[in-house]
């Protein structure tokens, strides 16, 4: 059974700084991609960061330079660090987890954590 599970939302200043993690259990972590998105209510949910396997990232326009992706795969545990935060980054972070199983991709997703971030 895949679980995720997020932690180290909170609130921020504008300004400030939050690490994220997503902790990982159950499936093959080191060959897995992973991703944060955040939702705002009312909001589609929208991609953040991305990193693959072999350690590739993407970036939303608004994260660059901002926000950092990273894994660790000796603890199954996926980071965001998140620094010059902003107002507009309050929301619910959340993290992806996309497997395959005999070539059939899987999502599971963490219950998110909640960012606020204020002015």
């Amino acid at each position: 059974q895949v679980q995720v599970v997020e932690s180290g939302g909170g609130l921020a200043q504008a300004g400030g700084s939050l690490r994220l993690s997503c902790v990982v259990s159950g499936s093959t972590f080191s060959r897995d991609a992973l991703g944060w998105y955040r939702q705002v209510l009312g909001k589609e949910r929208e991609v953040v960061a991305t990193i693959s396997s072999g350690g590739n990232t993407t970036y939303e326009d608004s994260a660059k330079g901002r926000f950092t992706i990273s894994r660790d795969n000796a603890k199954n545990t996926a980071y965001l660090q998140m620094d010059s935060l902003k107002p507009e980054d309050t929301a619910v972070y959340y993290c992806k987890l996309s497997t395959y199983v005999f070539g059939i991709p899987y999502y599971y997703w963490g219950q998110g954590t909640q960012v606020t971030v204020s002015s």
